[in-house]
């Protein structure tokens, strides 16, 4: 990758990466309850994570985090490596923001009140998207 084209990405990278991280870090050490609860809202969209031990499922989901915002975070990770990992976590949120009653108003992509923490997903999305491209294209 030439050093413009990392140049280029830096804010976006810097600014995903540190988010993606922090939010990991923030789950790493969720008690039983905070597990139970994240386990529970994301089984009432994907259904097969109800199987899960609820800790497991935290602790996975927060390694997963870390990881990917590690990844996107570092300019020497490519470009389509980073992107494909942030695109693929985000499109499982976004999944969970449109499969989860009352997150949307019915009929309409638009966020209820209680649906705006989610629908920032569809930016992480975004984003990996255009990481994927910049490194196909560059």
């Amino acid at each position: 990758m030439n050093v413009r084209k990392r140049i280029r990405q830096l804010p976006v990278r810097l600014a995903v990466g540190s988010y993606m991280v922090n939010s990991g870090l923030s789950k790493w050490n969720a008690d039983e309850t905070t597990a139970k609860e994240l386990q529970a809202f994301a089984a009432g969209s994907y259904p097969f994570l109800a199987k899960l031990d609820p800790q497991l499922f935290v602790n996975a989901l927060a390694a997963a985090e870390v990881a990917i915002g590690t990844a996107v975070f570092l300019p020497f990770v490519p470009s389509r490596v980073a992107g494909t990992a942030l695109t693929a976590f985000s499109s499982g949120l976004v999944g969970l923001y449109l499969r989860t009653p009352g997150m949307h108003e019915e009929g309409s992509l638009r966020p209820t009140q209680q649906g705006i923490p989610l629908s920032k997903d569809v930016w992480l999305a975004g984003i990996g998207l255009s990481l994927i491209l910049d490194g196909v294209l560059g």
